[in-house]
């Protein structure tokens, strides 16, 4: 039987590196009760806002809370935005060190204006476009810095198609993993999505799969599931596919050993910031343990724990041992 008093233990000695697109989260909380006289549009009277990490920030966010060493490498605009970002990288103890200011962007800012626990709107503001090459060149040499600096366990690929993780920063990105023996995980998004070859762990979800392999189907069957492992490694030459189900759990496959776990059930409030959870968590459980399984089984309670929460948030790892003894001892 897993010791996971031990196991959550191993997390402090673990560096991960998480390279992809990061973004403020801006909340802004208050009160409906009227419709506005000028559009038929609610009026919200605004009493708090508060800012959090989000993106690949978040995936980092997630690493500190269950104890790891976490590292961000990214590039954000040189503004009043990155300075919010990065001192909220310097309180929760994320080393920011390796991240760029550019003059070609701006930081990605997405404000959600929420009432009663219900999202009334959000605003994104956001440059999308790749990377010009001054700004992946530098960001590519950052990168082999800290490899050699830091000698990371894993490297985190977090793509949310802002233009971060170009072609050429994903091929240099795996290629340096493979030469020094370090685990590479990627969370893909469409744009990029058949990029990612020869990656450890490759965690789509259900929808960016069927997007991205253009199939049509609705019932969820493991030999479906097996199915399209099989169709993904032809493509990609990965060793282990992570497919998030939403409200159906996670399916696993590693080599001819695969499984669809459930997941447990929770009163969701929020999915936002799901995807990061459970990128992190599966990242930090496989450095720790090589147990694909084990990994699957861990990365489904977390991703359920955070969607009780409303907004973005990091997982807390005493709940998150308790669940794990609860539901897997």
């Amino acid at each position: 039987m897993e010791n996971f008093q031990e196991l959550f233990k191993k997390f402090s000695s673990i560096k991960i590196g998480v390279v992809g697109d990061v973004m403020l989260d801006t909340y802004m909380w208050g009160d409906v009760d009227r419709v506005s006289p000028e559009a038929p549009v609610p009026i919200v009277s605004l009493k708090n806002k508060e800012h959090r990490i989000g993106g690949a920030g978040n995936v980092a966010l997630n690493l500190q809370s269950l104890g790891a060493k976490p590292f961000i490498l990214s590039v954000t605009g040189n503004d009043d935005e990155s300075i919010i970002l990065n001192s909220l990288f310097s309180s929760h103890n994320i080393n920011c060190s390796y991240c760029i200011k550019s003059k070609n962007r701006i930081t990605t800012n997405k404000t959600r204006v929420i009432s009663r626990n219900q999202h009334m709107m959000r605003l994104d503001a956001e440059i999308t476009n790749d990377l010009c090459n001054e700004d992946q060149k530098e960001i590519i040499e950052l990168f082999e810095q800290f490899i050699e600096r830091e000698r990371p366990d894993v490297i985190i690929l977090e793509d949310y198609n802002k233009g971060v993780l170009t072609e050429a920063l994903i091929q240099v990105i795996i290629s340096v993993c493979k030469k020094n023996g370090i685990v590479t995980a990627v969370d893909p998004k469409r744009k990029n999505f058949l990029q990612y070859k020869s990656v450890d762990i490759f965690k789509p979800n259900l929808k960016e799969v069927k997007e991205a392999l253009n199939l049509m189907f609705s019932e969820v069957k493991p030999e479906l599931l097996q199915d399209i492992h099989s169709e993904l490694n032809q493509l990609l030459h990965h060793n282990i596919s992570f497919i998030t189900l939403s409200e159906k759990g996670v399916f696993y496959q590693y080599k001819d050993s695969s499984g669809l776990i459930p997941s447990h059930l929770r009163n969701i409030a929020d999915v936002s910031g799901a995807g990061d959870t459970v990128i992190a968590v599966a990242s930090l459980i496989y450095a720790a343990t090589k147990n694909v399984h084990l990994m699957a089984e861990i990365a489904n309670i977390a991703g359920g724990l955070v969607c009780e929460e409303v907004g973005t948030v990091a997982i807390n790892k005493e709940k998150l041992l308790h669940e794990c003894e609860l539901l897997l001892s």
